[in-house]
């Protein structure tokens, strides 16, 4: 991955200037839910600054319709709500590196900001396919773009433990939202073709941010969390407007051992369908849970590194969509 190895180099060294500009993880419908928030950046009472470098791989190659996957020959016969022929998809392979400073002034409030570089593939048969042909609209897209930003601001002075929290914030219209992939559509071969509102690295939307979350110690080796959150759009961006979606994460943890701490999560997604003219208003939205074991190795005070594995235990698709078999989620955090 020599493109996100050189955004990786170019990343790190704009986060340290900018001293308090971030971004996050923009995932579709499909896309990832596992929050890397407990004692990485928000959940925890100690001041101080944080970095965190994260990696994720949505590789999203299985065609779904509600709560069950769907061959391309079945989908092409469908038709959508308004009598349309039904868009097919071949695959979309998302890398997401990103990176977040994190903030706290004392245990009460802090802030953080969240920088995502998106590298993403796409083909689509497009509408009116048999199902193994390209036909209207199809093309191919190769985009390596950053994403939107977003800035979170957090206050933790509900309770006198600081364990119970609120989080606040904005997602940025910074990302592109007009890149163009190559046509494969055999009435105008190798022609630019613009690629899906949903599908370009940023929405062009300023989008609101609500939280709340918890976290305390169970007895002396098991410690648990509950976070949930809302992010919906204040506005449209040429005809555009993403869905509102609410995160639910619930995770547990051992620390018992010196080495490594187990965890694991259970992360459910539910997305409303986007709108607008230039919206798929049909193939968009649904609900998805994941439950998502991982491992965190600490290789000192103020270092470790993590990794986790999102696996599908329950998704339920708006139309016909592609989704992953798994998501993997790579990172190192950093205190100063």
């Amino acid at each position: 991955m020599p493109v996100l190895a050189r955004a990786f180099r170019q990343i790190v060294p704009a986060i340290a200037l900018s001293g308090l500009s971030t971004a996050v993880l923009a995932c579709a419908s499909c896309g990832c839910t596992l929050s890397s928030d407990w004692e990485n950046m928000g959940f925890t009472t100690q001041a101080g600054l944080k970095l965190d470098l994260r990696y994720d791989y949505l590789n999203q190659d299985q065609l779904r319709h509600g709560t069950g996957t769907t061959s391309p020959a079945a989908a092409a016969a469908m038709t959508t709500s308004t009598g349309d022929p039904q868009e097919v998809e071949k695959y979309t392979r998302n890398d997401y590196l990103t990176a977040t400073l994190d903030y706290r002034f004392d245990a009460v409030w802090g802030v953080a900001v969240q920088l995502p570089y998106i590298e993403r593939r796409h083909s689509t048969l497009g509408v009116n396919s048999d199902g193994g042909n390209p036909a209207d609209g199809a093309y191919d897209s190769k985009t390596a773009s950053l994403g939107d930003v977003k800035v979170i601001g957090r206050y933790q002075g509900f309770s006198p433990r600081h364990n119970l929290g609120a989080t606040f914030g904005l997602k940025l219209p910074t990302g592109s939202h007009g890149l163009t992939g190559t046509s494969s559509d055999p009435s105008a071969p190798g022609g630019s073709a613009q690629i899906d509102r949903g599908l370009q690295p940023g929405t062009g939307t300023t989008d609101a941010i609500l939280g709340a979350y918890w976290f305390d110690a169970l007895n002396k080796n098991w410690d648990a969390f509950a976070q949930a959150t809302m992010q919906t759009a204040l506005n449209s961006s040429n005809a555009y407007k993403p869905g509102t979606g609410y995160n639910l994460n619930l995770g547990l943890r051992y620390q018992g051992l010196a080495a490594a701490m187990p965890q694991i999560q259970l992360n459910t997604r539910h997305v409303e369908h986007d709108s607008g003219a230039n919206a798929d208003q049909d193939s968009t939205g649904g609900t998805l849970v994941y439950l998502s074991p991982g491992l965190v190795v600490p290789l000192g005070k103020q270092t470790s590194l993590y990794g986790f594995v999102q696996w599908p235990i329950h998704q339920d698709v708006r139309g016909v969509q592609l989704a992953p078999r798994y998501i993997a989620s790579l990172g190192a955090r950093f205190g100063f």
